[in-house]
């Protein structure tokens, strides 16, 4: 299969088509600089130039394969409104280019728009009063598109989608932390990140691609549930600081925008993408991850 993959140069994007070349599969990547096409020249990747808000490009990328893969989003942390619209616009363009095609299209987004305090799950929507509303119109956007006879699926990244050379909200904490001389967390540290091994994520999106169900929610969760406080505690063992709770006024304080994250409940199961697609997460949990790759001056 030909598979079209935006974000090919990405975090998650990049163990993709890794994940896809190894599978058999042809990989047509995007790539808005010359250092990125350059990069996917190097991993034996197509190159298709055109950026995210290029709506042309996409939809031509589209056309041009048997599916396509879309990971990336603009992470721009002062404007996720705008970020979130981007994003919409991007699905939409590459929907309208694949509709009556039957083709897989899968798209991304967070367990983090999902209710908090439980355990979410794939038959759940988005909440709309969640940390991540500016990929709600996305969800609901994706899941449409099945009507209109493309095989749209859905998956979820958690918070974290860790590995060696992470650049994410994980080591943003380690930052945090280093800057401001302790390992913190927000109140008694109870609140819950699922988390995955990129390479485990990379992996699920093949299986969507390959045995995914129109108009489906997958979740990429290795972990349902990693305490913030353990995460803190890995990070003060790790740099030999000082562990410390932090009230919600403090935390807002200390993390920046992270805060909101960091302190968020939102842990989520994948019981049923492991149910349906057969896929079970090998990689190393976040804790050990953590402790090999995080802390390297």
């Amino acid at each position: 299969m030909k598979v079209f993959v935006t974000g090919a140069t990405g975090w998650v994007g990049s163990a993709v088509i890794q994940e896809l070349r190894a599978a058999g599969h042809e990989v047509l990547g995007l790539a808005r600089s010359d250092d990125g096409a350059a990069l996917l020249r190097e991993r034996g990747v197509t190159v298709h130039r055109g950026y995210l808000e290029d709506l042309d490009a996409l939809a031509a990328g589209a056309r041009a394969c048997d599916g396509v893969i879309h990971t990336a989003f603009i992470h721009d942390f002062k404007d996720l409104n705008a970020a979130g619209e981007t994003d919409r616009q991007a699905i939409e363009a590459i929907g309208e280019a694949l509709a009556g095609s039957g083709k897989p299209f899968i798209t991304t987004s967070g367990s983090a728009l999902l209710p908090h305090g439980r355990v979410g799950t794939e038959s759940d929507a988005a909440n709309p009063d969640g940390a991540a509303t500016h990929r709600n119109a996305s969800e609901v956007l994706t899941l449409a598109l099945a009507a209109r006879g493309v095989r749209t699926s859905l998956v979820r990244l958690p918070p974290t989608v860790h590995g060696d050379g992470d650049h994410g909200f994980v080591p943003m904490l380690v930052r945090i932390a280093r800057d401001k001389g302790i390992a913190a967390y927000v109140g008694d540290g109870q609140n819950r990140w699922p988390a995955v091994h990129r390479f485990d994520a990379a992996r699920l999106y093949r299986l969507v691609l390959e045995h995914g169900v129109a108009g489906t929610r997958y979740h990429a969760v290795g972990e349902q549930a990693v305490a913030t406080r353990d995460i803190a505690a890995a990070i003060s063992k790790g740099l030999d600081l000082p562990l410390a709770s932090l009230s919600t006024e403090e935390a807002a304080a200390h993390f920046g925008f992270l805060a909101r994250f960091f302190g968020a409940d939102c842990p989520a199961s994948s019981e049923l993408t492991r149910r349906q697609l057969g896929w079970q997460p090998n990689g190393l949990p976040l804790l050990e991850d953590l402790a090999l790759h995080y802390f390297r001056d």
